[in-house]
Order: C-alpha cells, then structure tokens, then sequence
C-alpha cells in the first residue's frame, strides 16, 4: 500500500504528484500490460538474447 504523507499547508497538487511518481515506481501498470498476453518461452528467449547483445554493443562503443 502507497502512503503519502502530507504536510500542513503542502498543495494537494504536490502530493498527488508524489503518489503518481511512487505508483509509477512500483511497476504495477508494467506488470500488468506484461500480462495480458502470453508469450512464448522461446519467444522470451530470443527478445532477451536481442536484448542482451544490443547492450553489448553500447557498451563496446562506449569504450
């Protein structure tokens, strides 16, 4: 559970924007859009082999 405390005075603009940013933090809209399909394990797989040479690459080209 998300608790935001709110100081006396503190905009209530301010501390909606503090919920958001704590929300956003805890990946629940991610997870959920991850599942609503399902994806192959192979599939899976091969993103994250993609994936991982991608990274590779950028870190080759940084050096």
């Amino acid at each position: 559970m998300i608790v935001v405390p709110v100081k006396e005075g503190e905009n209530i603009e301010r501390a909606l924007k503090k919920f958001k940013r704590k929300f956003e933090k805890t990946g629940v809209v991610k997870e959920l859009r991850r599942r609503q399909c399902f994806d192959k394990p192979s599939v899976v797989k091969r993103d994250q082999k993609i994936h991982a040479v991608y990274v590779e690459k950028m870190q080759l080209g940084e050096e």
